[in-house]
């Protein structure tokens, strides 16, 4: 029995997967079993109205930071040679609050917050990291051989899978290509439990995030699931049927580590599934029209989210109270006593969810959500079922349009949005009074706390305050 068992303090191991829709796991209504993360969900809280920003990068700094991302300046995915990214130092991650309160903190797998030396996990607030540090899109650079030729031609460092510790630089540890592509995830998972056998034994509480690198193309089946089961038939079927596999193994070596009843484990997803044709292996956002590159459909915003703690978090229950990627910040800080570590110097977006995770409330506390694009700038705002699009596009290869006014949605009884309410009344403009407000929160502070631009070497705004001032 783990040494920390006692504590009120919870172990907190964050699991994220990497564009996986809202209706692909079978709890959700998928078509290929998940049986591992359906027992999951049916143990704590499933959210039915969780919501994520518009690409990996904005999802996993919201997270991080519990700011939206077009403040930290990644409100989109860096482009490569495009220079300086990710979060600046000055960001005061969940990480960094976490290990300041005294935990043991580490990260498994995807990060894409910055590539270099003083933006990387280590620096970040974790205590060690393995994984990659932009995306998995990188597996396939190697695979070209112009990629290739300019690369050797040019001494450039091919893509690499890193380790690192904090106060230490951090080190190439082996390649990132097509061969290690379908291994990804069974080593992140190896990393990490070994991680939490570790910790389990420890004094400190410990906080791991392990970032999963399935769904992101370029794809390729682990061989234990590569057509295993005459019931899968395509790709995307056995990468989550891997999944399954891989979140069954963190509970199992949580729950056989004895510290089951002293662990949170939350399990979310970052972005929404892609219908690119390119991509070819299909997945499935439910009921919501679009998909992750058309923003902002509910389909590109929202996503799967549950949540785990036997005896704390109440078990079975299903809920479509809003919750967003923005709140795991406050509410692990709650959890962890640290509440007092958030810091007052800047706008935060999270709220504190925590009364409604261990059954205390019957509200989240979040009964709306501005939604920004990829271009740094806002797209649409929902309150309740209510949601108006200030703008839109219908693809990777389309523009952002602007509508003469803007578009309303019932989500009620309309989840694909097919309707805009002011096509046929015109006695709905109390709605854009109970939806703008949050608009005009977020123009206000951005007045007095300018956002940081991509790359910035941030330091603080005037006058000057510590991060937990």
């Amino acid at each position: 029995m783990a040494a920390q068992q006692g504590t009120t303090r919870p172990n907190i191991v964050f699991i994220l997967c990497d564009n996986v829709g809202w209706g692909d796991f079978s709890c959700y209504g998928g078509t290929t079993p998940t049986p591992r993360i359906d027992k999951f969900a049916s143990e704590g809280i499933r959210f039915n109205n969780y919501t994520v920003e518009s690409q990996c990068t904005p999802t996993r700094s919201s997270i991080m930071t519990g700011r939206q991302s077009v403040r930290s300046g990644t409100y989109t995915v860096p482009m490569p040679g495009a220079g300086p990214s990710g979060l600046a130092p000055w960001e005061y991650t969940i990480a960094e609050l976490l290990s300041d309160a005294g935990y043991a903190t580490s990260l498994y797998g995807k990060w894409h917050l910055g590539e270099v030396e003083g933006r990387l996990p280590s620096d970040q607030g974790f205590d060690e990291w393995w994984g990659y540090r932009n995306s998995a899109d990188e597996c396939g650079y190697t695979s070209y051989a112009t990629y290739r030729a300019i690369a050797k031609a040019k001494g450039l460092e091919t893509p690499k899978l890193w380790a690192g510790k904090k106060g230490q630089k951090s080190t190439a540890d082996r390649e990132l290509n097509m061969e290690v592509r379908p291994l990804l995830d069974e080593l992140i998972v190896d990393k990490a439990t070994d991680f939490i056998q570790r910790s389990a034994t420890g004094d400190r509480p410990f906080f791991t995030y392990i970032a999963l690198s399935h769904v992101h193309p370029p794809e390729k089946a682990h061989p234990d699931f590569d057509q295993t089961d005459p019931t899968r038939l395509g790709l995307y079927a056995d990468l989550l049927a891997e999944m399954d596999h891989r979140v069954g193994q963190i509970v199992d070596c949580v729950e056989q580590a004895g510290i089951s009843d002293n662990t949170l484990i939350v399990f979310s997803s970052d972005n929404a599934t892609c219908y690119v044709p390119a991509f070819g292996f299909g997945g499935s956002n439910g009921p919501w029209r679009g998909d992750f590159s058309t923003p902002p459909a509910e389909g590109s915003m929202r996503t799967a989210a549950m949540a785990r703690w036997p005896g704390k978090v109440p078990a079975g229950v299903i809920t479509e109270q809003m919750l967003s990627s923005h709140d795991w910040y406050k509410t692990f800080a709650a959890l962890a006593g640290a509440s007092d570590k958030v810091p007052t110097d800047r706008p935060m977006d999270g709220i504190d969810a925590s009364k409604f995770l261990l059954g205390e409330s019957e509200n989240t506390g979040r009964d709306s959500i501005v939604f920004f694009g990829p271009d740094g700038s806002m797209m649409s705002v929902k309150a309740h079922n209510i949601k108006v699009w200030l703008r839109y596009s219908e693809g990777f290869d389309k523009p952002i349009l602007k509508p003469q006014f803007p578009l309303v949605f019932d989500l009620g009884s309309d989840p694909a949005e097919r309707n805009n309410l002011f096509n046929d009344k015109m006695d709905i403009g109390w709605e854009m009074g109970i939806v703008l407000p949050p608009v005009f929160q977020y123009v206000k502070s951005f007045a007095q706390y300018p956002n940081i631009k991509p790359g910035e070497e941030f330091t603080g705004y005037k006058p000057a305050l510590s991060k937990t001032a």
